[in-house]
């Protein structure tokens, strides 16, 4: 069962990472640029489709990680 949890967490890692490199490439040259106020902070002006693009990878990125940590073994009894 803990291969099936590390298999897991490495899927999810492993596309996470490809989904942002492939949002680092595609979003090269584009010229719509907005910056995200923290509140206590802003960051630097990003495009839009990167902006979108991250969030949605760490979305993806949480949502694998919590799949993986909240899996129970079969066999355990309660």
């Amino acid at each position: 069962m803990m291969a099936r949890k590390i298999i897991l967490l490495g899927a999810s890692l492993s596309n996470s990472l490809l989904l942002v490199l492939m949002i680092c490439l595609g979003s090269q040259n584009l010229s719509d640029r907005h910056n995200i106020n923290l509140g206590f902070s802003s960051t630097e002006s990003y495009p839009t489709g990167f902006l979108v693009g991250i969030s949605i990878a760490l979305g993806s990125l949480s949502g694998g990680l919590t799949a993986s940590l909240i899996t129970t073994s079969r066999n355990k009894e309660y």
